[in-house]
């Protein structure tokens, strides 16, 4: 049987207004702080019409009511919560996946696998987790988290936070409620039944999950991993992850990394891919897109955004030299050492660094006509630096339609990037195998 031909993966981090800072402030823009679930659904019905993987949901949850000035400045309300968003928008979409963030920090298990349970036979088939584990101070306050773990720590609860929820989707038989018999009141084989019973360092569980086993059998898993804590975790149990790099010779370099560590863990090469981050800026000609580049950094507000993940900078002069031993962040270690390796590189100021690497989060930007952006695509993904891109449009929805319109066309007149879904699920369109039952796993290994 023939290799099937690799395909490029799309996905889009979806927000509000767009990834702009001030997005909402445009005179086109209806701002305000009231949900409405017409604009998110109208974002991810654009997505599936451009034939994208995934729309992903981002959860910066938790605010601790601190510096309430600054609060005024940024949007806020009308964000939903990720898992309660997917599973609405799962009954007004039929094939892209939806990929929602959950925070292993304040939550449990069973109410996780649970839910992601629920939400892969609501929507059949399409749900994916993004595993997260940072802490911010405004969320350890939020959910009384006293004592919070350290980097090491929060990865090793998520560990085996995972391998639990992994137990608890296991606890059913594929098939186990397929045949009730109606005339010997059995409703299911007590065979098909796994109990399980973990008494671990961070939970102990001893119970069924109380709905059948996931049409996927897991949802995808997804992370965002930087620090060498973060790319084991990833290597060991992510199944795409979301990368930074502003380079092809950095995002080669994380890709060989990350990649390279999977056969310690029984892994193959394509049982994680690698999609980072893509800002861009589409012009009818590339001085129309340079001049749409410069326009968003120059109507970036810095006032009251003088930080770079969470250290702040706002005492030190905006066009002076990043100041030498800053202390590193809790949470986005390997980011903040890109973004200080790019300031000594440079020979960065404080606005000339957030204006080049704060404001797109560390993310390669591309800018050009749609060729121009297809060619960089195309570049990086033959070459061994992505399996695919998390694209981040400036303002929604106009960036994205430029992008479904325009770009899209030409990635798939390429070859590289579908015309039509193929998969029913998300797990089938990524080209991932649905993962077997590992208390089976383990039955048949002790019978052999």
């Amino acid at each position: 049987m023939s290799k099937k031909k690799r395909q490029l993966i799309l996905s889009t981090f979806v927000q509000q207004y767009g990834t702009h800072a001030n997005a909402w402030r445009r005179s086109e823009t209806k701002a305000g702080g009231n949900p409405d679930f017409n604009e998110w659904a109208n974002t991810v019905r654009l997505l599936e019409r451009g034939k994208f993987d995934i729309a992903f949901f981002a959860d910066f949850v938790g605010n601790s009511g601190d510096n309430i000035d600054r609060i005024g400045r940024h949007p806020r309300g009308g964000g939903f919560e990720p898992l309660t968003l997917t599973a609405a928008l799962s009954q007004v979409t039929r094939h892209i996946g939806l990929v929602a963030t959950v925070n292993t920090n304040f939550n449990e298990p069973y109410n996780v696998a649970r839910r992601f349970a629920s939400l892969d036979h609501l929507t059949g088939g399409r749900i994916g987790w993004n595993v997260v584990s940072s802490l911010s101070d405004g969320a350890a306050k939020s959910f009384g988290v006293d004592s919070p773990l350290d980097h090491a720590g929060r990865y090793e609860r998520a560990a085996e936070f995972i391998e639990v929820a992994k137990s608890l989707w296991d606890t059913w038989d594929d098939g186990a409620f397929d045949h009730p018999n109606k005339e010997t009141g059995e409703f299911l084989d007590s065979d098909s039944v796994h109990p399980i019973h973990h008494h671990g360092k961070h939970f102990g569980v001893d119970t069924l999950l109380d709905i059948a086993r996931p049409i996927q059998g897991y949802p995808v898993f997804f992370q965002a991993g930087n620090s060498e804590t973060g790319r084991e975790f990833a290597a060991r149990h992510a199944e795409l992850i979301y990368a930074a790099a502003q380079t092809i010779e950095e995002a080669k370099a994380y890709y060989d990394d990350v990649k390279g560590r999977l056969a310690k863990f029984g892994r193959e090469q394509d049982d994680l891919r690698v999609i980072p981050g893509l800002f861009y800026h589409i012009g009818s000609s590339r001085q129309e897109a340079e001049e749409k580049y410069q326009s968003y950094r120059d109507s970036y507000d810095l006032d009251g955004r003088r930080q770079l993940f969470g250290i702040d900078l706002s005492q030190y002069p905006l066009d002076g030299p990043l100041p030498e031993n800053l202390p590193e962040p809790v949470n986005g270690v390997g980011r903040w050492r890109q973004a200080v390796a790019l300031a000594r590189r440079e020979n960065l100021s404080i606005r000339e660094l957030i204006l080049r690497f704060s404001i797109v989060q560390g993310h390669r930007i591309v800018v050009g006509t749609p060729v121009d952006i297809a060619d960089q695509i195309e570049d990086w993904f033959v070459n061994g630096a992505a399996d695919g891109f998390n694209l981040k449009p400036s303002f929604l929805p106009d960036s994205l339609e430029d992008f479904v319109n325009l770009v899209v066309p030409e990635l798939q007149k390429r070859g590289i990037f579908r015309t039509e879904y193929e998969g029913m699920t998300l797990r089938e369109n990524l080209g991932f195998k649905r993962p077997p039952n590992q208390h089976l796993q383990r039955k048949a290994a002790k019978a052999a």
